[in-house]
């Protein structure tokens, strides 16, 4: 079976496609999954740098969430059978088996290709909105709209009751982040302080979900409500910003960091109920994940190469 390896940190470029024998039965709770849709994303890149906070020891199979059917079942499994699809985390392989904890059943309705595009991006937006205590009516600015973390923010927000502003860097993407729900849209080439301040009456956003950082997250302090928050999503800039602490205090505003890791890993629980939440969501149609282009596996560097070019809205997704 074909396998994405990173064998070397650097660049996407260096990553091989390589074949591999298939893995044997699964263990006892355990299910054997035929990954039939991948979703890769920005932070891929940073983890193929080697850059990613918890760097992987190489080699390691790119990407990290998946969608596909179950094949086979290990000898303890009772809650999945054979032909049932689920989301699991998987990369750019055929084949796995994966503990049942880890895998979660699609919805009814609901394409392999949205279930692999959905679940790190709606979680992470999320979990945000969570801890910004986002509340109806409120502004939430959104950069980097047009990226899939971006969108799902947009998405979530709305679903929330906010106002929400997207930026991103064309107007071309700035079309599909409005058709998107977004209420407001700004190109942030030319800056973006000065219209929040317009849009907002002068008094700035109240929540800032910023994915960007860099100069983004300097003029993000620049135009956030008193008691306002700024989520740290990433630093897809490629420089994280330093926070001045006495701006923090004179505007009395908050800083949050956050990760999907840290939330499974100190409150499972909390993690595993936003999970059902979302899936619920899609499955009803609350939330709507954009897919910006079908590729094969075979082009998972071209794939890449989309979203260095930063021409990816919303997510790529590999057969």
């Amino acid at each position: 079976m074909k396998v994405v390896y990173c064998i070397k940190y650097g660049s996407h470029e260096d990553l091989e496609i390589r074949d591999i024998d298939p893995p044997g039965p699964p263990d006892e709770a355990q299910v054997k999954v035929d990954l039939k849709a991948r979703g890769i994303q920005f932070s891929d890149l940073v983890r193929i740098a080697g850059e990613y906070q918890d760097s992987s020891s190489l080699p390691f199979v790119v990407g990290g969430e998946a969608a596909g059917i179950i094949a086979e079942v290990g000898p303890g499994v009772t809650d999945f059978a054979v032909g049932d699809r689920v989301m699991a985390p998987g990369g750019c392989v055929e084949q796995i088996n994966i503990s049942t904890r880890a895998v979660t059943k699609v919805p009814e309705g609901v394409d392999l290709n949205v279930a692999a595009s959905f679940r790190n991006n709606y979680t992470t937006a999320y979990y945000g909105m969570q801890r910004a205590n986002l509340k109806p009516g409120e502004t939430l600015l959104v950069h980097g709209a047009a990226g899939g973390v971006g969108l799902a923010a947009v998405d979530i927000g709305k679903l929330y009751g906010a106002r929400v502003i997207g930026t991103a860097s064309s107007d071309e993407k700035l079309a599909v982040v409005t058709k998107l729900g977004a209420d407001h849209v700004i190109n942030y080439n030319d800056g973006f302080r000065d219209q929040v301040k317009e849009l907002t009456n002068g008094r700035g956003a109240d929540v800032i979900y910023d994915p960007v950082g860099g100069d983004v997250f300097d003029e993000s302090m620049r135009c956030i409500a008193p008691f306002g928050r700024i989520l740290i999503v990433g630093f897809t800039s490629g420089r994280a910003a330093l926070a001045k602490t006495n701006h923090l205090l004179v505007k009395d505003v908050a800083v949050i960091g956050y990760s999907i890791g840290g939330l499974q890993r100190h409150n499972p629980a909390q993690s595993e109920k936003n999970s059902r939440t979302l899936i619920d969501w899609l499955a009803t149609g609350r939330i709507s994940p954009f897919i910006s282009h079908l590729m094969s596996m075979d082009d998972v560097i071209e794939g890449y190469q989309l979203l260095v070019d930063r021409k990816v809205v919303g997510k790529v997704i590999l057969n």
